[in-house]
């Protein structure tokens, strides 16, 4: 039976999928990703990446197509990051996103040392995200860069501006909107490099030309950004 456990009361996004993914450029990475979920191998995998590259999306791709995994979103559990790391049970893959947002806080890092065992153990095997190598991350307890240090690493490369415009343009006629060149040449002037921000933006951007009856311009857009912003 398929049990994929998310901590406390977080939210699955339906879209993060792995054929949602634009992997322009990094098919290899998506292919490895692919293999861990259909037979986790431990210790695992780290999957590095600048912001915007798409590392939350495809961690969640890989649980939603793993039949027995666990995601733990550091950044977003805050002070209960080290209580979540506790009760999560064994699985046969344990994804981990953001690992360095607990770089440096002694209890988190000793929690994590004991997830990463505890899975291990069992014979599960472990995703990681970080924004760079494990040297770079801060991590201060030895024992636990060496866990992560024994991590197969992938790199994900960051889409170029054709790419990106493509997979905004996609999105868009997939919704049954027309992205013209104009509304394109904003996006990418305000969100010059975070692909997950303009897809954001595009899905409120879809409800907005519905809910006011209105196509996709330029003002529209500012319209919603300043109706954001308020």
């Amino acid at each position: 039976m398929t049990h994929r456990q998310l901590p406390l009361a977080l939210r699955f996004p339906q879209g993060a999928r792995f054929d949602r993914y634009a992997a322009d450029g990094n098919e290899a990475v998506v292919a490895a990703l692919r293999a861990l979920a259909e037979a986790p191998t431990p210790p695992g995998l780290l999957l590095t990446g600048a912001s915007g590259t798409g590392k939350t999306h495809l961690a969640m791709a890989v649980v939603a197509a793993t039949p027995d995994a666990a995601l733990l979103p550091l950044a977003e559990l805050g002070p209960q990051v080290e209580a979540a790391m506790a009760a999560t049970s064994a699985r046969a893959l344990v994804v981990i996103d953001d690992v360095d947002a607990i770089a440096g806080r002694r209890a988190a890092e000793v929690g994590l040392f004991d997830l990463f065992n505890r899975t291990c153990d069992a014979g599960g095997a472990l995703l990681i995200t970080a924004p760079t190598a494990v040297p770079r991350l801060g991590i201060e307890l030895p024992d636990l860069a060496s866990r992560l240090a024994s991590l197969g690493v992938l790199g994900l490369q960051p889409l170029g501006d054709d790419a990106r415009r493509r997979v905004i343009h996609a999105r868009g006629a997939a919704r049954g909107m027309e992205v013209g060149d104009d509304v394109l040449d904003f996006l990418f002037r305000r969100y010059p490099r975070d692909l997950g921000a303009l897809l954001d933006l595009l899905d409120r951007l879809d409800r907005e030309t519905l809910a006011r009856k209105r196509r996709l311009t330029v003002q529209l857009v500012r319209d919603v950004i300043r109706d954001a912003d308020a």
